[in-house]
């Protein structure tokens, strides 16, 4: 196995990290290899904002579901799907006037170029917790960023096209953490098809959800199947999070051709 292969393999989330910052040389080493990530067209249809300020820190721990190791992560980036440098590109570069003389109408981004960007940003952060992994800096994703859309964009005074799709903490492990430790995974037989999408029948989920079954279950679930919808899928976070990103993509597509 080499060297690549055991970070990739031996990566988990981290979020009690040791009381010492993150030097300035090893953040731009970070970014700089996010930076060099695949992107479409290589547009690199995303932004990183480098959270500095610990009043926001403070407000990202309340925004971002109660998570008070936020306040605490010696580098945060936000990523941001991005749209808005390249339209601004385009009508600094007078495309009204070359969309005129073809006899079309201009095109702003839509919902595709939302998702576009979506993906370039989420490559950008994988790539950047991969070269952290890999000079001994932890990281843990907070998804719930995408939660309280308006409160997030005035925050980061974010424009029309510019959607805050991840949050990254970053910092060194508070303890060393045994390979036993890792979160399990399915198996690959539930994930990996070959020509066409597959389907399970119960028992072959219920068999798929075997290194799944928690201690408890949550609230009044019987089973792994109403443990998860009830503590993941239907929890208000969650609830929050579709209503937040429908929001979002209204305010994305208002003026869509």
């Amino acid at each position: 196995m080499n060297e690549t292969i055991r970070v990739i393999q031996n990566r988990r989330s981290v979020r009690a990290y040791e009381d010492r910052p993150i030097d300035r040389d090893t953040v731009d080493l970070i970014i700089h290899s996010a930076m060099r990530a695949p992107t479409a067209g290589n547009l690199m249809l995303y932004s990183i904002i480098e959270v500095q300020d610990q009043t926001i820190k403070q407000k990202l721990v309340k925004s971002c579901d109660n998570q008070p190791f936020i306040a605490k992560a010696p580098l945060v980036l936000l990523f941001l799907a991005d749209y808005q440098r390249w339209f601004d590109v385009f009508i600094a570069s007078d495309v009204e006037s070359y969309c005129e003389a073809e006899g079309k109408e201009i095109r702003v981004p839509g919902e595709g170029d939302l998702l576009l960007a979506c993906c370039d940003a989420l490559i950008a952060a994988q790539t950047a917790v991969i070269a952290a992994e890999s000079l001994g800096v932890g990281s843990c994703y907070i998804g719930d960023i995408m939660e309280n859309y308006e409160h997030h964009k005035e925050l980061f005074d974010l424009p029309q096209y510019v959607f805050p799709i991840t949050l990254l903490c970053f910092g060194y492990p508070k303890t060393t953490l045994s390979a036993k430790e890792l979160a399990p995974r399915f198996l690959q037989e539930y994930i990996h098809f070959e020509n066409t999408y597959k389907r399970f029948d119960k028992t072959a989920l219920d068999k798929m959800l075997e290194s799944r079954d928690p201690q408890r279950y949550f609230g009044n679930a019987t089973n792994v199947g109403q443990h998860y919808y009830a503590r993941k899928f239907s929890a208000d976070f969650s609830i929050e999070m579709t209503r937040s990103v429908r929001q979002a993509i209204r305010t994305w597509a208002a003026h869509d051709q």
